[in-house]
């Protein structure tokens, strides 16, 4: 009987707890891909910097889903031919949580207004590129901004890395209502 007891409220606490571990675990791999980016980002400037790469031909982080139909690459194109390659930078998003387009998180105006731009450059999830010229600036000049969320969960909330034209890159944050604050 009494085992029985022990096993019920086992039960009960793991059904109670189990919701709560589950919505932490997709948060955490939501904020773990917008990491994924910015590190990916941060390497390509760098490394535009440190190989001082003629503005002919900037260095460039790609968006592409050609590669595999397991989801989405990020990557740093070192050597400028669009193709992953095993020593390239990279990330992989295989899941839910995955690069989106720009129409898919809510009050992108906001965002745009609390990071102080005009306009964004949106970057597509398939083809999109950023480029860092040999001082690390992005060019052409603009303010892009990569959206990443749980297409399984829009509940969860989006994140957005914002690369500045300076080279800055910033990660912000926003529930489902589109409340965006900024993270890193």
């Amino acid at each position: 009987m009494e085992l029985l007891v022990v096993m019920a409220v086992g039960t009960i606490l793991t059904a109670v707890a189990l919701p709560s571990f589950m919505r932490a675990y997709r948060n955490y791999q939501l904020n773990d891909a917008a990491n994924q980016v910015a590190g990916v980002l941060k390497y390509t400037h760098y490394e535009a910097i440190r190989l001082n790469v003629p503005l002919a031909t900037p260095l460039k982080a790609r968006f592409s889903n050609t590669q595999t139909q397991a989801g989405v690459y990020v990557f740093c194109d070192s050597n400028n031919n669009s193709t992953v390659v095993s020593t390239d930078k990279q990330a992989l998003f295989p899941g839910a949580v995955t690069v989106v387009p720009s129409s898919t998180p809510p009050n992108t105006g906001g965002l745009a207004t609390a990071v102080g731009a005009a306009a964004f450059t949106n970057i597509s999830p398939t083809s999109g590129s950023i480029s860092f010229d040999q001082r690390g600036a992005v060019t052409p000049a603009a303010v892009s901004v990569i959206y990443i969320g749980n297409t399984g969960i829009p509940a969860l909330g989006y994140q957005a890395v914002v690369v500045l034209p300076t080279g800055s890159i910033q990660i912000w944050s926003s529930d489902s209502g589109g409340n965006w604050t900024r993270v890193d």
